[in-house]
């Protein structure tokens, strides 16, 4: 059972319901010790004096903020926590905005928000309920570890999310920051209408559970490798940037290998129709397991990708969550072929 990092009160009007704070993520990367080379001796960090060299106790350290070359304003710990907002055990909904309306870039950390006890359930699902029937967040302010933070608390199905967000003055401009951003536009033509195309053909359901962190995954297999005396596969250079000049060529073939298809115009054009067509094998599906388990290539290849996934979950197809749009197809398709020969053997 997870501890709760902060406890208080949720208040927002006169309503007030006891809560705790609780962390929502993990961190899964692989970490290293730092070793002398050619030994197994680890390497530690100390504070030293910069100019005498010798290590300082944790006690003889204080703050120091430059207001000219070498010379520092000094803070002892003690006056920080004077002037701290103090061990604050509430968080005041001050406002209620629309969630759409906060932009991505201010979202810090999330962390789980539950009711401490049994008897503020009822205020707790209010509040909740409150949250996801209208879209709101509720800004609010706390303090927590001698810190003041800016967050907004939003709904969940069955929970409530505590958002940290970054102050006004942390969020930079990309305007003023960033060297190159387009000055116009993209007007409607043939390109914009061909990325529109492979952005479809390539939509699908969000489903956390099909992403992997592939680079933890190799760091860990390099570090097994190394352990048994095997070599390491070197990882793939990175694409080549698209040439402007080439981009509609590129656009077209990209579309081509999401649909899985052949590249000729015809094919292209009737594979392009509205997703109303993919659409159909979905309820042809839906009328039986038969049809489900033995689909035709050509309905295949009116799939989008998340559907070809979902078809081969429903068969058990080992190895579907690696697998290209194309390969999918193909694995379908070949499991249809199999079922064929086995159903005709049975029969003789």
């Amino acid at each position: 059972m997870a501890r709760a990092i902060w406890t208080g009160v949720i208040t927002f009007g006169l309503v007030s319901v006891p809560v705790g704070l609780f962390t929502a993520t993990e961190d899964h990367t692989v970490h290293f010790h730092q070793l002398q080379r050619g030994t197994s001796d680890r390497v530690r960090n100390r504070r030293v004096n910069e100019r005498t060299g010798k290590e300082v106790a944790t006690d003889d350290i204080v703050k120091g903020y430059e207001v000219g070359e070498g010379e520092y304003v000094v803070v002892e710990p003690g006056e920080l926590d004077e002037i701290a907002p103090g061990r604050s055990r509430t968080l005041e909904i001050t406002d209620f905005v629309d969630l759409d309306r906060i932009e991505p870039v201010y979202f810090g950390r999330t962390y789980y928000i539950a009711p401490r006890g049994k008897e503020y359930l009822k205020v707790y699902e209010l509040l909740r309920t409150a949250l996801a029937e209208t879209g709101k967040a509720g800004v609010a302010t706390f303090v927590m570890r001698n810190r003041q933070y800016l967050t907004a608390l939003r709904a969940e199905d069955r929970v409530l999310l505590l958002q940290t967000l970054h102050w006004a003055d942390e969020v930079r401009d990309p305007v003023q920051e960033l060297p190159e951003l387009p000055s116009d536009r993209v007007g409607r033509g043939k390109e914009l209408d061909m990325a529109l195309r492979l952005v479809d053909a390539l939509s699908g359901d969000w489903e956390p559970a099909r992403y992997r962190d592939t680079y933890q995954e190799k760091v860990r297999e390099l570090v097994r490798a190394k352990a048994e005396g095997q070599e390491v596969a070197v990882a793939e250079e990175a694409p080549e940037a698209t040439n402007v000049v080439d981009l509609m060529d590129v656009l077209r073939g990209s579309l081509e290998r999401a649909k899985g298809g052949t590249g000729d115009d015809k094919g292209d054009k009737k594979r392009s129709a509205p997703r109303k067509k993919a659409a159909e094998p979905r309820q042809k599906a839906a009328a039986g397991p038969s049809r489900r388990t033995a689909p035709a290539r050509s309905e295949l290849r009116e799939l989008s990708k998340a559907e070809l996934y979902q078809r081969a979950t429903e068969q058990d197809i080992a190895g579907r969550s690696k697998m290209s749009r194309q390969q999918l197809v193909d694995a379908l398709g070949d499991s249809k072929s199999r079922g064929r020969r086995k159903k005709k053997t049975t029969a003789a």
